[in-house]
């Protein structure tokens, strides 16, 4: 299966931005974005070219498909799928990205980043309405719940998780039960709810052109 396979911290130093690919780290001294804005900005540098229209929109459409870790091909399928839908086109957009089953897992609080969340889906650990589900793109569904495999639960990784995820914000579409370390998707996610930090509007424009 296709996946980036380079450097996470490249992808926020192309884009000029931390797009929160290896979670609570990104928030350290050593994230390359804090790197830079430690820097003293140094007079006579070389001079940054203005970024047209176009270049805007390819950068929005790029923090999209790296922030949700989607490639090229599979995110046009996901921007056809919003077109074809009734509504605003970049609102349905996001919608979709949003109810990928490793970004739920996600936002559960289940991983502490979306890659780790796709590879707790591809290995098998994750039940969708009891049964087990190992595509990271599938999209849920208001009602569905979201539990662990029995046999994940004997791993090193499920006891960790149950002491730290006690008290963990989680969006308002979704529920947990910490106790019983399930999850369940309440309703559909507002575009009000949607934490993410691009333009769907500039990704429209980019395909429309």
């Amino acid at each position: 299966m296709a996946r980036h396979t380079e450097a996470v911290c490249r992808l926020c130093r192309r884009i000029g931005d931390k797009l929160m690919l290896k979670g609570d780290r990104c928030m350290g001294a050593k994230c390359v974005i804090e790197k830079r804005a430690a820097k003293a900005p140094t007079r006579g540098g070389p001079r940054r070219r203005k970024v047209s229209d176009r270049g805007m929109q390819l950068k929005e459409k790029q923090k999209a498909r790296y922030t949700y870790g989607v490639l090229e091909r599979q995110f046009r399928k996901f921007f056809a799928e919003a077109s074809r839908q009734e509504g605003i086109t970049s609102d349905n957009l996001m919608l979709l990205l949003e109810r990928r089953l490793d970004n739920v897992i996600y936002r559960l609080g289940f991983a502490d980043t979306r890659p780790q969340a796709r590879q707790l889906v591809r290995h098998g650990h994750i039940m969708v309405n009891g049964h087990r589900v190992d595509v990271p793109s599938y999209l849920v569904k208001p009602g569905e719940a979201i539990t662990w495999h029995e046999s994940s639960k004997n791993s090193e990784y499920y006891k960790a998780l149950v002491e730290h995820i006690k008290g963990r914000l989680i969006p308002a579409w979704l529920g947990l039960d910490e106790n019983a370390m399930a999850g369940q998707v309440s309703s559909l996610p507002s575009v009000d709810e949607i934490d993410v930090k691009f333009d769907g509007k500039a990704i429209v424009e980019y395909y429309s052109r």
